[in-house]
């Protein structure tokens, strides 16, 4: 029997996070017979994807954290490749791609692919650095790829490149009202009561400061208002005791990494996203298959919108007044009916997508033969 490709992932860990979600749900679709994937992490730990990745035939390895400026890094990713040689290699870590894909390049790998999972970064004290690494990515990649158009042309400064969509398993998502009841009776939550849900790791780029601040104010309209907040990260115990001084705490359920994020869904009423960028976030197609209405930052492309009705758009310089008020609107108007195939007619299925990526992998693989 023939051996599969076996194709690197390069990612910084696989923790539930958009972009490893992504990429578990393109595993989990291919033909693993005819392509598998291993995994280069730059963390150590054991994390939330590790286990599936293991039965479903991956391998995991991992080197020290990505960092130009450490020589010991540099040594490891280039002992690495010489010690593993891959033909295809995919990095998903963003601005910082050209130095594994360096590396895979000097010792052979024939199709290096730099994904774009964001449009903007953080200016934090890394931000000199990912944006110097940032202009060598063209020179390292033969292949480009960027969740929507907007990280792509922000990362690459080209529109040469592939657009591969954070597809999601659309029948997991569908509205289900029984679903929705266990759920709901689960979390202690009385039908009726406005849920309103945020997925997504506490970092600034996410922004649960203001989600916190809006929601204190959708209290005042809506006293029975409860907010979910799924995720966890360096800011979560800030977020704690901000809910703590907002005096909302006994209205905030912070719920942590769950691997039932497709129930919990179900249980809200509105998706709330103000982030402050994004690319094209996978949880904003879980929650419209889910047929969630969608208050969101006009920060996020616009190319997320399924279907121009489920979402409403608000500049981050309004008010937490203006959000609380279309937050409440959102509700009243809520129809969950039909989201998962407004997803589906947009082309975000998974298994189409698995699909594509596969053949893909593969044909390129082999035109370097």
């Amino acid at each position: 029997m023939t051996e599969p490709l076996r194709v690197l992932q390069v990612v910084t860990k696989m923790e539930r996070g958009g972009l490893e979600t992504f990429i578990m749900n393109m595993y989990r679709n291919v033909d693993r017979a005819r392509v598998q994937f291993d995994f280069l992490c730059h963390r150590e730990g054991d994390f939330a994807y590790d286990d599936e990745i293991k039965r479903l035939g991956g391998r995991i390895y991992r080197v020290p954290r990505c960092n130009p400026l450490d020589l010991r890094y540099l040594r490891a990713i280039d002992g690495f490749f010489s010690g593993h040689p891959y033909r295809v290699v995919h990095s998903h870590i963003d601005c910082m791609s050209a130095l594994p894909l360096a590396a895979a390049r000097r010792h052979g790998t024939v199709v290096r692919i730099a994904h774009s999972h964001n449009s903007r970064q953080d200016r934090d004290i890394k931000y000199p650095i990912k944006m110097l690494c940032k202009r060598f990515i063209r020179r390292e990649a033969t292949d480009l790829f960027a969740c929507g158009v907007e990280a792509g042309r922000w990362m690459f400064g080209t529109d040469d490149f592939t657009v591969v969509r954070n597809a999601i398993d659309v029948d997991e998502y569908a509205f289900d009202g029984t679903r929705r009841e266990r759920t709901r009776r689960d979390l202690g939550v009385p039908e009726g009561t406005l849920v309103i849900g945020h997925v997504g790791r506490f970092m600034p780029q996410k922004n649960h400061a203001f989600i916190l601040d809006v929601f204190a104010e959708v209290l005042r309209l809506r006293p029975d208002a409860v907010l979910l907040l799924i995720g966890d990260g360096e800011l979560r115990a800030v977020r704690e005791q901000q809910a703590a001084d907002l005096g909302i705490s006994d209205s905030v359920k912070f719920l942590g990494v769950r691997s039932d994020v497709p129930d919990l869904m179900q249980a809200m009423d509105v998706f709330l996203m103000p982030s402050l960028y994004e690319g094209l976030p996978l949880v904003l197609v879980e929650a419209q298959a889910a047929g969630l209405p969608c208050v969101i930052s006009d920060s996020i492309p616009t190319d997320c919108d399924m279907d121009g009705s489920s979402i409403t758009r608000l500049s981050l310089g309004a008010s937490v007044i203006q959000w609380a008020t279309k937050v409440a609107e959102s509700f009243e108007k809520n129809d969950r009916d039909g989201g998962s195939e407004n997803v589906r007619r947009a082309g975000f299925d998974v298994q189409e997508s698995a699909m594509r990526l596969e053949s893909f992998y593969l044909n390129r693989a082999e035109a370097y033969r």
